[in-house]
């Protein structure tokens, strides 16, 4: 007997499914922000079980192999294996559920950022994924719709031949998508321009004096939408880059 066709509802939005053209600096072409963006609101996908009684559980331990080999991690990097350290934190998602995101931060912050992510739980700070950084994402053509809250990831800063502060583990983005970085004319992640206008508030974006600019602050980090080019919404940083 043939089964029924499915009832399941289709996500509004699949994301990384379709490439943007390339710009002569290697970004996407800056589009407008698709209307099913606009008030960004998709569903999280567990890849570790959520907390079993809903309440924030955080782990920090040195990187397992497994995940090391699945993260940007190389011997080039500019900062040793042995100096990382793998997170495990709870998260509420955009669906008013908490899950379970993984981040791979330096050794000698990883109790602090722990403990701010508990403060942005205790908040209900919505998240849409929290996951180690893929070494496939720095070369895959860009999409411009990726909203993934990550720490290190072995790269220059954008536009430099510097390592970035997310290189040394020491840089948390948050919400990417809700919490664009600009410079001119050029808008990361590219379909994201909607989310420039900080006057609409909406769930998932950072503004001053909010419960993540004070868990951040409150441990010495430099936050990037208080920076006058690029602004850099999503960015907090030990470095103060």
């Amino acid at each position: 007997m043939t089964p029924p066709p499915s009832t399941a509802a289709k996500p509004v939005w699949e994301v990384g499914r379709t490439p943007l053209p390339k710009r002569a600096d290697g970004f996407g072409v800056i589009r407008p922000t698709p209307p099913e963006l606009v008030n960004r609101s998709l569903p999280t996908k567990d890849l570790l079980p959520p907390p079993a009684d809903g309440k924030y559980e955080s782990t920090a331990t040195p990187v397992p192999p497994d995940v090391l080999a699945r993260s940007t991690w190389q011997a080039a990097c500019p900062v040793g294996k042995d100096d990382l350290r793998y997170l495990t934190m709870s998260f509420w998602g955009f669906d008013g559920r908490p899950h379970t995101g993984e981040m791979i931060v330096n050794a000698k912050v990883a109790q602090q950022v722990t403990a701010v992510f508990g403060k942005l739980y205790d908040a209900r700070f919505p998240i849409e994924e929290m996951r180690v950084t893929a070494p496939a994402e720095l070369t895959a053509p860009p999409t411009g719709d990726g909203n993934a809250t990550a720490a290190f990831v072995c790269r220059p800063a954008r536009g430099q031949t510097n390592w970035s502060a997310h290189a040394y583990g020491l840089a948390v983005d948050i919400n990417p998508f809700c919490n664009p970085y600009s410079k001119g004319e050029l808008v990361l992640p590219e379909l994201a321009s909607a989310y420039l206008d900080r006057g609409r508030v909406r769930p998932g974006m950072i503004r001053a004096g909010d419960a993540a600019e004070r868990a951040f602050a409150g441990i010495g980090w430099t936050w990037g939408g208080t920076w006058r080019s690029p602004k850099d919404l999503m960015h907090f940083s030990a470095t103060g880059t």
